[in-house]
């Protein structure tokens, strides 16, 4: 599914949001997943078992293989009253992913983690 996002309206509704209170931010993605203890089998996946490079600490790949990790970590953040949440997508670009040798997955990366900040947003409005 495609939703197109009217980019006015959003400037719009950011500026009033901004006008009426102070505004909160989520914090670091990468020190909340420091918190689960992760080990390599965890970036990996079932998705990644076979890949030739090292992916621990790779914190985007956990939008393919620990999703439930990253819904929890957006929960906690607006559980605790953030405004705003970004996505897990720190290195989600093809130069960061270069390093592991996985530029072809950053669309799925990138899309996957605008949808799972999306759902948890949407479960706390």
């Amino acid at each position: 599914m495609i939703i197109l996002i009217d980019v006015k309206d959003l400037y719009s509704d950011l500026i009033t949001l901004f006008e009426n209170k102070i505004v909160i931010l989520d914090g670091a993605m990468g020190t909340m997943v420091q918190q689960y203890k992760l080990e390599e089998e965890d970036f990996r996946g079932e998705f990644f078992k076979d890949h030739h490079i090292n992916l621990k600490n790779n914190n985007d790949l956990l939008c393919i293989t620990k999703p439930d990790v990253v819904r929890e970590i957006h929960y906690k953040y607006l559980a605790s009253g953030a405004d705003i949440i970004e996505t897990n997508t720190f290195n989600g670009t093809s130069v960061s992913m270069a390093d592991f040798d996985l530029c072809e997955y950053v669309y799925q990366i990138n899309f996957l983690a605008a949808r799972l900040a999306r759902e948890q947003s949407d479960k706390v409005i």
